[in-house]
């Protein structure tokens, strides 16, 4: 019988927050042509390694240097953890399987460490022969999901790996998913507060009428997100509004009380909209006084919600008048959410 196997993908980290190892991250990351998908090579290059990190590298050194933790990444640290406490899961449901030898889950970065390669050839070195892949992305965008899919089967390939893949969708409307998200925010929606805002990673518009097989629907159809179409299936901004209206639905949220923004935007091109360090501002000076912040499009907490979210958004929101700022956190570890990991994979090794 074929040796199953889980392998969980995250986007990946610096191996430290000093300036030469962020710059090599930043060069793989941003050199990936489905993350900045123009201008073509050699150009795109260029781009990237003469005008982007030049002027990014050490303010992103800086930031890291902000999150980093004595035992690493926090998106590292805590994915490390996700495997360990799923593999444990797993291990005690599988018959026979009680030792560590029987090891069902691994984990691979899309970028730096553990990479995809090694990985791969760790598991196939261990007589794995069939692999879930399960992106740790809600939602699909060329620029993440895809381009993590991509990777693992073009890195199996040139490897010359005898592996077969079956590919976990994105769960951005799983019921048992959404579930798990609102048992995380509880604790912090049972508390008072005047806003809910649902901070999502920003594209750019112009990844929304790429990834549309139609041509003719992503931002053209007046209400597009809201409006039945094939093309929600690769509609990066469809699917985060449907998952704010399931969390909303479970949680019976005011529809008063909450809204979507999009973060992390580059200059030069229209990004999704509205801007979350905008909406920060615009809420404090509407007099919303106490700000909940959750960012549903990372399952675990990272950069761009410890930093950008949880530190500067907060000193945003509170310099423009507002005077209390939570941010719920990513659901990690979580219990309710190992749980839901657990019973996905479950089922597929069990098949």
């Amino acid at each position: 019988m074929a040796h199953r196997a889980v392998l969980l993908l995250n986007l990946g980290s610096p191996n430290s927050p000093e300036v030469p190892d962020v710059r090599r991250y930043l060069a793989e990351f941003l050199g990936d042509p489905r993350v900045i998908d123009r201008p073509g090579q050699p150009w795109r290059w260029l781009l990237v390694n003469g005008i982007i990190i030049p002027t990014r590298v050490k303010n992103s050194a800086h930031a890291y240097s902000k999150v980093w933790t004595k035992e690493g990444s926090p998106l590292i640290v805590t994915s490390q953890r996700v495997q360990k406490n799923l593999a444990a899961a797993l291990v005690k449901s599988q018959p026979g399987a009680n030792g560590p030898e029987d090891t069902l889950v691994f984990l691979a970065m899309n970028y730096g460490s553990p990479a995809i390669s090694e990985v791969l050839r760790v598991m196939a070195s261990a007589g794995v022969t069939e692999v879930l892949l399960f992106p740790q992305y809600p939602h699909y965008a060329m620029s993440s999901y895809e381009t993590a899919v991509v990777k693992v089967h073009r890195e199996a390939r040139r490897l010359g790996l005898n592996l077969r893949f079956e590919t976990v969708q994105p769960f951005f409307e799983d019921a048992d998913y959404i579930a798990a998200l609102v048992e995380s925010a509880r604790p912090y929606l049972a508390r008072p507060y005047d806003h809910l805002l649902f901070s999502y990673h920003g594209l750019p518009e112009r990844h929304m009428r790429k990834a549309d097989s139609s041509g003719a629907h992503c931002l053209t159809v007046p209400d597009c997100c809201n409006t039945c179409s094939p093309a929600h299936a690769t509609c990066y901004r469809a699917q985060t509004v449907r998952t704010t209206k399931a969390f909303a639905r479970l949680a019976g949220l005011d529809p008063a009380k909450h809204s979507i923004s999009y973060q992390s935007r580059l200059v030069g091109e229209p990004w999704l909209t509205p801007y979350t360090d905008k909406e920060f501002e615009r809420l404090a000076e509407e007099g919303k006084k106490r700000l909940l912040v959750i960012t549903p499009a990372f399952t675990t907490d990272c950069l761009e919600t410890l930093e950008e979210i949880r530190m500067a958004g907060r000193e945003t929101f509170l310099e423009a008048g507002g005077e209390s700022f939570e941010h719920i956190p990513c659901l990690n570890d979580h219990p309710a959410f190992l749980a839901w990991l657990a019973t996905r994979c479950r089922a597929w090794l069990e098949q």
